[in-house]
């Protein structure tokens, strides 16, 4: 798919496939204690990794770790807590950027190139390893706000009164991003996701900014390196702008929400890269003829050119396990 093949029957995945959902995951998780000693033992990550792929038989495995391994490895303390997210010390000072390193610690990235290395051994050669990362933007909100909000106001004001400095944290990211996922691809990973979960939230001139350009900057990057390197991008609730952001990156595909438009979704962007998604994680929680429709809906918008199924976003941990079934029956069972 991400060569430039389209197939009869669309590949499909689950963004978060790997999570609470599935009662063995929550068993290793208990057995792991906290959430980064999980991201952090190979043996157990790479475990959590291959569980879906064993249940549901997906076509791709995607690396279970977080998009905030980068700033806990740039000397952030980042904390799981439960029921509340992640917590890290926020930068609330252009003082707080300008001593951050310049370079994230490469120890700490060690374990999870080793759990991507026992995944590929233990996968079928057939099914595809995904690698990834956060985006810069949203991986520097986390960092300004200390935690997730819902508009991201903290990083954009930040971004808005002291563009110079945010400019900072941002060359930073896109630097330990492009070695991050450079090192991913050369321990196994066949293709590697640029995760920006909050591009949605920027107004189109700071969406250039701090979104497209970065996504540029690291796709060249990593091409630097491994000139074939297949990538993937996701700026969530991109919407009208994210055929620019496909032209400007060279992304080989790009995942879309399940707001998006289909004709602007097909004429403007399924035309030049493979389109990733978009079923409503929630219509897979209400599953019966409600899910049936809503996959029949992405297939029949999408299918007819490069489609690899997913969800607009990830897996809720409330989603019933018979759900996920159905819907990849149903995915299985297509034939354009």
């Amino acid at each position: 798919m991400l060569s430039g093949n389209r197939q009869a029957s669309p590949p499909v995945w689950m963004m978060r496939q790997a999570g609470r959902y599935l009662p063995e995951y929550r068993e290793v998780r208990a057995r792991a204690g906290g959430f980064l000693n999980l991201c952090f033992t190979p043996e157990l990550a790479a475990e959590v990794t291959l569980q879906p792929i064993r249940r549901f038989g997906f076509d791709a495995a995607i690396l279970f770790s977080d998009i905030l391994v980068v700033p806990h490895a740039l000397g952030r303390s980042v904390r799981f807590e439960a029921g509340e997210g992640p917590r890290l010390d926020p930068i609330e000072t252009v003082a707080a950027i300008d001593a951050l390193p310049t370079q994230a610690d490469a120890a700490i990235f060690a374990p999870v190139y080793e759990t991507l290395r026992r995944v590929k051994q233990e996968l079928d050669p057939a099914v595809t390893l995904l690698g990834f990362c956060g985006a810069p933007w949203t991986v520097a909100t986390y960092m300004i706000a200390g935690q997730g909000t819902p508009d991201q106001a903290p990083a954009r004001l930040f971004a808005y009164r002291e563009p110079n400095a945010f400019q900072k944290l941002i060359d930073i990211l896109i630097d330990a991003s492009i070695g991050y996922l450079s090192a991913q691809l050369e321990a196994g990973a066949d293709a590697v996701q640029l995760f920006d979960t909050w591009a949605g939230t920027l107004p189109p001139e700071q969406f250039s900014r701090w979104s497209v350009e970065p996504a540029q900057r690291i796709v060249s990057g990593i091409r630097a390196r491994i000139p074939d390197a297949r990538i993937i991008g996701f700026p969530r609730g991109a919407g009208a702008l994210l055929p620019d952001f496909v032209e400007r990156t060279g992304i080989d595909a790009v995942s879309i929400d399940w707001a998006s438009e289909p004709g602007l979704m097909r004429e403007r962007v399924q035309s030049r890269v493979a389109l990733q998604g978009n079923l409503d994680p929630l219509a897979l929680i209400a599953g019966g003829d409600a899910l049936d429709r809503a996959v029949d809906g992405v297939l029949s918008n999408y299918a007819d050119g490069r489609l690899i199924f997913n969800l607009g976003h990830g897996i809720q941990p409330e989603t019933p396990i018979a759900h996920v079934e159905r819907m990849v029956q149903r995915v299985r069972d297509y034939r354009g």
